[in-house]
């Protein structure tokens, strides 16, 4: 009886220490392990396939950490969409607008065809802040058509996605806007695009986990009618939230300006999805209330790791868009998969 007894004890004991094992762990060691993992996944087809190292190249580890920072930067204002329930399928779009905008405004004398001969050599502050402008104007016109028309996020920023795409190529013609000053382009060079990146994580993720924005932007994903009920002005802080992710997507527009020293309407194509992909991966789900910033940050690393290792390999180009439009699907219905287990 006394065998039996310790037979069943065991397993017991064995989950309850696994348990508490998984509580002391960081919330993000799942998906860390999961970066390692694929890491050395084409660290190893690395030497099988082409004989060298995929992780030891300096050169290829600096495109991807710069992949990453521009990627991370709309992800970071993509999380804090999703977190609301909200959606954000404008980010790619607005980059493109926001890049022709500095772009045209850090034009310097050298230009052969200055979009505004009165308005060459400027201060490089003037292209930054207008791009960023830009950008929160952007995301202004999400929030308030989110809010106040009742419009739904997906179709607000669809919208938005085709019109600033459209504005872009307008205001260009179709031309590349380059010649940009120094000063300018010097936020996109070297590290400067990661440090940027990295400020701007931690300054939302600080934010998030410690303010009262980040404490009703999680009520609101969570429970908006309850959000409302308990006095939190939710249109308020859904402009909010759009504004700011209009505003980094702002940031990034001008960062991938500076750093190819270049303005083109084409800018940021489908980098919406990529960083929506960011956030889920990262464990942020699209039922709201549930998202973090340092999930995110190795979500995008991930995206970064899969799209140098495809290319490391030889896999074609088309079949990475593939395997990319699987890894979001697999995702997502994680994410539900999830959801449906917790209710």
């Amino acid at each position: 009886m006394s065998d039996v007894k310790m037979t069943t004890q065991q397993p017991a004991q064995s989950a309850s220490f696994f348990t508490s094992l998984k509580g002391k762990l960081p919330k993000d060691t799942g998906i860390f392990i999961v970066m390692v993992g694929i890491a050395l996944i084409f660290e190893a087809f690395g030497w099988y396939v082409r004989d060298q190292s995929f992780l030891m190249n300096p050169n290829r580890l600096v495109l991807i950490i710069l992949q990453v920072a521009i990627i991370g930067i709309i992800a970071v204002g993509v999380t804090q969409v999703i977190i609301t329930t909200g959606i954000d399928l404008s980010s790619g779009s607005v980059i493109a607008l926001s890049a022709v905008v500095a772009a045209s405004l850090a034009q310097t004398s050298d230009s052969l065809s200055p979009v505004y001969p009165s308005l060459v050599n400027m201060p490089a502050v003037v292209p930054i802040l207008a791009g960023v402008g830009v950008g929160f104007l952007a995301g202004v016109i999400n929030g308030v058509l989110i809010t106040r028309t009742g419009i739904p996020p997906f179709i607000a920023t669809l919208g938005m996605m085709v019109s600033a795409r459209g504005l872009a190529q307008y205001y260009t013609q179709g031309n590349p806007i380059s010649f940009l000053s120094d000063g300018f382009t010097a936020i996109g060079q070297g590290a400067m695009p990661v440090i940027i990146f990295l400020v701007v994580a931690v300054l939302f993720h600080i934010a998030l986990k410690h303010t009262r924005y980040g404490k009703y932007v999680y009520a609101i994903g969570g429970n908006m009618t309850s959000a409302k009920v308990s006095g939190i002005k939710v249109n308020k802080y859904l402009i909010i939230v759009y504004t700011i992710a209009g505003g980094l997507s702002g940031l990034a527009g001008v960062v991938l300006a500076a750093r190819v020293s270049s303005g083109q309407s084409s800018m940021g194509l489908s980098y919406e999805l990529d960083a929506i992909a960011a956030a889920v991966i990262g464990g942020s789900s699209l039922m709201g209330g549930v998202g973090r910033i340092t999930g995110t940050l190795i979500g995008a690393v991930i995206l970064g790791l899969i799209k140098s290792g495809f290319t490391f390999v030889g896999v074609d180009a088309y079949v990475q868009d593939i395997i990319k439009g699987i890894i979001i699907v697999a995702a997502v219905s994680i994410d539900m998969y999830r959801n449906r287990k917790k209710r």
